[in-house]
């Protein structure tokens, strides 16, 4: 009885967001799914004609399709790791000092408020071959510079432009969740002798786990379907080399007017993030309950 009174008190604080997703959401996704399985373009896009599988059979036929796929995992993988793993150091590091100048916080947020386009606009001008001042410099000085947006340096510094950009959110959620322990945790820990190397490793690792799981699920989400900040800086690359999944679908749907193929694959990687997320819940669920 009192189960089925809590879940009526939650359907109820929850209808209205449901109304909205099913509202704003539901209509574009239900266009979508028909026009995955239909022959459209921009000519019959209101009238589009049923197809089957086959737009769904030429994206996985498409050697462009698994070239983006395996860029975007790749870039997604290396900078939720690299972003989780410099946020937790810093935010383990300079934990005393944010707790005497909270407003070094807001300083390095800095990065996290600039659009993505703005920041590969910037970096295009600063990093460009022929007028950019960073090789100009480098050339100066040194008597040669590399070719920052070049086939074989660019996939190295679009990882260092996205780590730059997005290590303070994961530096903010880490700091928190450090925040968050519990000091008689770690008194009791330093009653027993545990020394700063060992009460992190076997203390407060364990209790962050949780918030670095879910900082490497949100990074990795975000690097996967990364877009603006690549196609301002580099486009789709020599030979589609920095091609993204998200870029695939906007050349497909734009230049090539292959909404069909657009639209299946978007469908793809909507279905490959639904997965994701569903094995995140049952993942947190079950740590939970150990």
């Amino acid at each position: 009885m009192v189960r089925a009174r809590y879940f009526n008190e939650n359907a109820v604080l929850a209808a209205p967001i449901v109304l909205f997703l099913l509202a704003f959401l539901g209509f574009p996704a239900v266009v979508d799914i028909i026009y995955s399985f239909s022959d459209v373009s921009f000519e019959n896009l209101r009238s589009p004609r049923l197809s089957g599988l086959n737009n769904y059979a030429a994206v996985l036929a498409d050697d462009d399709f698994w070239q983006a796929t395996r860029f975007s995992f790749k870039f997604g993988v290396i900078t939720a790791l690299a972003e989780c793993l410099i946020g937790l150091f810093l935010a383990v590091f300079l934990s005393p000092l944010f707790n005497k100048r909270p407003w070094l916080l807001a300083i390095l947020m800095m990065p996290m408020m600039v659009a993505p386009a703005m920041v590969g606009l910037m970096y295009r001008l600063v990093l460009h071959e022929f007028i950019g001042p960073l090789p100009h410099y480098l050339y100066l000085w040194f008597g040669d510079s590399p070719s920052f947006l070049g086939p074989d340096t660019v996939f190295t510094t679009l990882l260092v432009i996205e780590t730059l950009q997005w290590t303070p959110f994961a530096l903010l959620l880490f700091y928190m969740a450090y925040q968050a322990i519990p000091a008689e945790v770690r008194e009791a820990a330093l009653v027993d002798g545990a020394k700063s190397v060992r009460m992190f490793w076997y203390i407060e690792l364990p209790l962050m786990l949780p918030v670095l799981g879910i900082a490497f699920f949100i990074r990795f989400v975000d690097g996967f379907r990364v877009f603006d900040n690549v196609f301002v800086l580099t486009g789709s690359g020599a030979g589609g080399s920095t091609t993204s999944l998200s870029i695939y679908i906007y050349l497909a749907f734009f230049r090539s007017g292959k909404i069909g193929n657009a639209v299946a694959a978007s469908m793809i990687l909507f279905v490959v993030a639904l997965i994701l997320l569903i094995a995140l819940g049952k993942l947190r669920r079950r740590m939970a309950r150990a």
